[in-house]
């Protein structure tokens, strides 16, 4: 039941109404940006919190952005946020994900009273250089963070709505392309005003008391039906284990180990066994794994579940203090954001699998593994940088055969258009087609992943960090395994992890995984 404050229809309409709010930020975000990555890819996410730093709506954007993002707003908050601050911030010891991901917070103050707080605007998104050892700052081989970018923690952009222009120019001198950045940063500027101004007008609209008990109402509506969901699991005990193939100073596999429990409706995560920090930059905060968790709550759950800090109320998370999806300052963590929480995103799923079986819940639809990658691509030269990820094939499951070239998990990007990117970078496509056959089989067959081919028309560098290069993606019950990616320059194969020079004509070839089968072919 809803709150006695708020019918049923009343909360949908409100539920929806904040969400909106979200879009909006989004698709005014993407209109305004100038980097490919974010205007075409959308690789980018807007939330919108309360006073009290919950979050109450987010647009369909990036679960590994979203799922995270309340660690920056708690930051902010605890960074002493005034109403009407602007704040920027990276660290992830301080609320960010990557350094790469760029968030940027507005306090929102009340409308009639400028120093008082009613909400905070959010937007996170993946700029194509922060600095760093290599372009487009997600470099192969990094074993400190200090390497991997400009570090921010939360810094004032603004105060009270004054610019600080000082601290932008501390930003903008540490990267390769800041005319991209700074355009890339108003974007987000505006993309936060617009948050605010629908926070605000809703405010006025609707009262304050009203708002707050709306909210109220909201989250736990959410947390009652996250929880109903996971009533079908009580009892269910689970287990897995798979591994990443490497981070980028050894290819020695990195194990990631989940058990699953559901007690009292809570989904009970714990994280025991998984490696220990690594060198390289695989490694991630414990934000990330959150925001893997949470993604694979919501899965669990009917489309029409509001996605919002209701969610996060039915997990328990168990993380060591030493361990590769709990890093610490300076551990570097480009990777980790994109690949770890790929697999952990995967071995959720498996363990939950696992765990419905035990008590012999078979209708649960879990999903195969995926690609589980995000096959960053980065291409960089003399005044430009480009970074992508590549869509692949998501698992199928008992309602079906996996989708074909998405991207799948934790990513929820598009792809760069060739046309756009060919306009933007001394770069040509040659191929971008479907990988076919690339899906494992099953009773549903897995998506099946793409094939991208980046010829160089000038010297650059490629950086590639990408998995499931050795070890397939696996099927479930019964199904069979994907194809492994491959990555080649020319007619060599390259690691799944690695750096090269390019010269021009050279072409790089990515061919991504597909997705695991499900079921025994032919058992219906």
């Amino acid at each position: 039941m809803a709150s006695p404050a708020f019918d049923a229809l009343e909360l949908t309409v409100f539920s929806q109404g904040v969400a909106m709010l979200a879009e909006e930020m989004g698709g005014l975000l993407e209109r305004s940006s100038i980097s490919p990555n974010i205007r075409e890819r959308r690789d980018a996410s807007c939330a919108l919190f309360d006073a009290a730093g919950r979050m109450v709506a987010q647009a369909a954007h990036i679960p590994v952005h979203l799922g995270a993002m309340p660690e920056a707003v708690a930051a902010v908050r605890a960074a002493g946020a005034g109403a009407g601050d602007l704040f920027l911030l990276n660290d992830p010891s301080h609320g960010g994900s990557h350094l790469p991901d760029l968030t940027m917070v507005e306090v929102i103050a009340h409308p009639h009273e400028p120093d008082r707080i009613i909400g905070y605007a959010a937007v996170r998104a993946h700029h194509a250089d922060v600095g760093g050892m290599s372009p487009g700052s997600m470099p192969f081989g990094a074993t400190e963070l200090f390497q991997e970018g400009l570090i921010v923690p939360p810094v004032r952009l603004e105060v009270r709505g004054v610019p600080q222009s000082d601290v932008l120019a501390l930003v903008l001198a540490n990267v390769r392309t800041p005319a991209e950045r700074e355009g890339d940063l108003r974007a987000q500027r505006a993309a936060c005003a617009a948050g605010r101004r629908g926070w605000q007008a809703l405010a006025l609209r609707m009262g304050e008391a009203a708002l707050h008990t709306a909210v109220e109402a909201l989250l736990d509506y959410t947390e009652r039906r996250v929880r109903a969901r996971l009533a079908i699991l009580e009892g269910a005990e689970g287990h897995a284990a798979d591994a990443l193939e490497g981070d980028g100073v050894s290819e020695i596999p990195i194990p990631v180990v989940i058990a699953a429990r559901v007690r009292e409706r809570t989904l009970h995560l714990d994280l025991t066994g998984t490696s220990p920090a690594v060198k390289g930059n695989v490694n991630a905060p414990p934000a990330v794994a959150r925001a893997a968790a949470v993604f694979v709550l919501r899965v669990l759950c009917d489309d029409d579940v509001p996605v919002n800090d209701g969610v996060a109320r039915a997990l328990a998370l168990t993380i060591p203090n030493d361990c590769v999806a709990n890093a610490k300052r300076p551990s570097a963590v480009a990777a980790g954001n994109v690949e770890l929480s790929q697999r952990l995103t995967d071995v959720c799923f498996a363990a939950l699998a696992n765990a419905a079986a035990s008590i012999g819940v078979a209708d649960l639809v879990i999903p195969a593994s995926g690609q589980g990658t995000m096959n960053n691509v980065t291409l960089g030269g003399p005044g430009w940088s480009f970074y992508e990820t590549l869509g692949g094939g998501q698992g199928a499951s008992l309602r079906g055969d996996g989708p074909t070239a998405v991207h799948v998990g934790m990513s929820n990007t598009r792809n760069t258009p060739v046309e756009s990117l060919e306009r933007a970078y001394p770069l040509r496509v040659v191929e971008y087609a479907v990988r076919r056959g690339s899906g494992g089989p099953g009773w549903h067959t897995g998506g099946d992943g793409v094939v991208r081919r980046y010829q160089a028309l000038g010297p650059c560098t490629a950086t590639l960090l990408t998995e499931r290069r050795r070890v397939a993606p696996p099927g479930a019950n019964g199904g069979g395994e994907a194809k492994a990616g491959i990555n080649r320059l020319n007619d060599d194969v390259l690691p799944a992890k690695t750096r090269v020079a390019m010269q021009a004509g050279d072409v790089l070839t990515i061919e991504t995984p597909g997705g695991g089968g499900w079921g025994v072919a032919g058992e219906a």
